[in-house]
This record gives C-alpha cells, sequence and structure tokens, in this order.
C-alpha cells in the first residue's frame, strides 16, 4: 500500500485545524500528516502539541505558503504528498480512491478532486486553466461568465469541458492538490518568490512543461470552505478570524503574485506592446484592490 504524506500550512487557523485534523486520523491508514505552522498567534500549535500527538508539528516564522510548503516537503516520507488547508474536509473513500487512480496512471503527476463548497456550488478555483492574457482579459472583464461553456471566451475556468467526467486540466490550487513524489524529483520544490497565491499556478506550470498530466477527478468530492486565512473571499468572511492588517496584505499579494507569473513564464513568450498592456491591466487591478474593490 503506497505511503501518503498529508501536508497543512497552518496560520492563526486553529478551530478549523482541529476540525481538520480529527477528520483526517481516520483516513486512510498507511499516511503520516505534517503541519507546518506560521507562526500563528492564536494557539495553533498549541493546540497540536496538546491534542494530536500524531501529528508531526513543524514551527516557524511566516514566510509564506511555497516556504512552509517546502518544509513540509522536506519532512514526508510519502509516495505522494497531499497539500492541503485546514479549510478542506476529504472523505477516506476520497483520499483512497485518489490513490488507486494514481497507481493506475502513471503519466499524472497532479491530482485534485471536486472541491465543493459550503453552498454546495463547485470551487471553479480547482479547474483552471493557464492566465495567458486571453484567459485573464475574459475572466476580469466578466466575458467568461456570459459564455461559461464557451472553450474560447472561458479559457480561465476551461469552459465546456464535462465536469461529470476524469480530464486533463492545465492547474488546480493548492488547497487540495495530489502530488506524485517523483514530480518533486523532477521539477524541485515550491518557489519561495510567491508568498501566497501563484505558487500553485507556477508548480503547476512547471509539472506541464516537464511532461506530466494534471488531471480532475470529479468522482471523488471534498467539502472547502475557501479562504479562511486570507478573509477577502465573500464565501468565508462570517468565519475567517485574519485581521484587517491581513486581509489588505493579502489583497496585494494576489497582484505580486500576477506580476512574477507573467515575468518568469510569459514575459519572453509575448510581445512587448502586449506584455505593456498586461503589466498595465495587473497594476490598474491592484490600485482598484487596495481601493477596497477585489474583482475576481
Amino acid at each position: 500500500m503506497p505511503f501518503l504524506s498529508i501536508v497543512i500550512i497552518n496560520y492563526n487557523t486553529r478551530d478549523l485545524l482541529q476540525k481538520c485534523l480529527v477528520n483526517l486520523l481516520s483516513i486512510y491508514p498507511e499516511k503520516e500528516i505534517i503541519v507546518v505552522d506560521n507562526g500563528s498567534s492564536d494557539g495553533s500549535a498549541e493546540m497540536v502539541r496538546n491534542e494530536f500527538n500524531e501529528v508531526l508539528l513543524i514551527e516557524t516564522t511566516n514566510n509564506g505558503l511555497a516556504a512552509g510548503s517546502n518544509l513540509g516537503l522536506e519532512r514526508s516520507r510519502g509516495d505522494y504528498v497531499l497539500y492541503m488547508g485546514t479549510d478542506a474536509y476529504p472523505t477516506s473513500e476520497t483520499v483512497s480512491g485518489m490513490i488507486e487512480y494514481m497507481e493506475e496512471n502513471n503519466n499524472v503527476g497532479i491530482s485534485t478532486a471536486k472541491l465543493v463548497l459550503r453552498d454546495g456550488t463547485v470551487d471553479m478555483d480547482a479547474h483552471r486553466g493557464f492566465p495567458t492574457p486571453w484567459a485573464a482579459f475574459t475572466h476580469f472583464t466578466k466575458i467568461n461568465k456570459i459564455f461559461p461553456d464557451s472553450r474560447f471566451f472561458n479559457r480561465y475556468f476551461l469552459g465546456g469541458l464535462d465536469m461529470k467526467q476524469p480530464h486533463e486540466i492545465d492547474l488546480c490550487i493548492a488547497h487540495f492538490m495530489f502530488i506524485r513524489r517523483v514530480v518533486f524529483d523532477r521539477i524541485g520544490k515550491w518557489d519561495e518568490q510567491f508568498f501566497l497565491y501563484g505558487e500553485d499556478v507556477d508548480f503547476c506550470y512547471r509539472t506541464k512543461e516537464a511532461g506530466f498530466k494534471i488531471m480532475y477527478l470529479p468522482q471523488f468530492s471534498v467539502l472547502h470552505y475557501k479562504g479562511v486565512t486570507v478573509g477577502i473571499r465573500k464565501q468565508t468572511t462570517d468565519i475567517s478570524t485574519a485581521s484587517q492588517e491581513t486581509r489588505k496584505k493579502m489583497k496585494k499579494e494576489t497582484t505580486r503574485a500576477m506580476r512574477l507569473f507573467y515575468d518568469k513564464h510569459y514575459k519572453n513568450k509575448y510581445p512587448k506592446w502586449l506584455t505593456g498592456i498586461v503589466l498595465f491591466g495587473i497594476e490598474s487591478l491592484s490600485r482598484l484592490r487596495e481601493k477596497g474593490f477585489f474583482l475576481g
């Protein structure tokens, strides 16, 4: 039976982390659970130490999600590494089913499940295309909402694909990302230039460049609260304990990640005039978010 490492990066979500760990203890026998606490001030680390002897706790300062993910990776031993947030609640059937799928499909480097929000809707951030200039334009202008099933106008969320059948996607989010160990051997660790946001987009991009498939497996589902740590999503403003300072910083990080990803992967692929338009758009979006608008 393959050994599974579950890595959770926590920042000030003690109560959700406790609920998450209780859920995970009964899931899949051959596993280890690693919690990387990024300098929480709400007693998260103390709770893990006092209540969960089975869990490997790594305490560190908050150097970002990618840095915490690398710390967890360094201590992990699994054939597969499952990264998930404290706000994700998979079932035993989901985890064992995804391991079985990965064992039968060696060309798949990453897989994810159908993430279901508290209101019962599907979290489409787990079913994404790469943020090319066209995909980003149709998303932020909301054109993709007019044509949600269009492969041309909704590249951002990969419109037109059968959401009930397994299929290949460009990327998924690190809130529930199932990774084959050999992927890390091939492409390396998470890029710590990304503090929060974009690290999963970058990792998936490098994974696809290395020749691995990334699969969306809707036959398996996971309850996802979404955005509890950062507190800028309307779905979780009622339960997030994020401070106003944290929320403000996270809005800045969304657009900083966009610039970083574009510079790293797209800057040399597109003409300078288009790059200028893209960077202007990112800067405009950043200013709007600083004024209180999230927009996307």
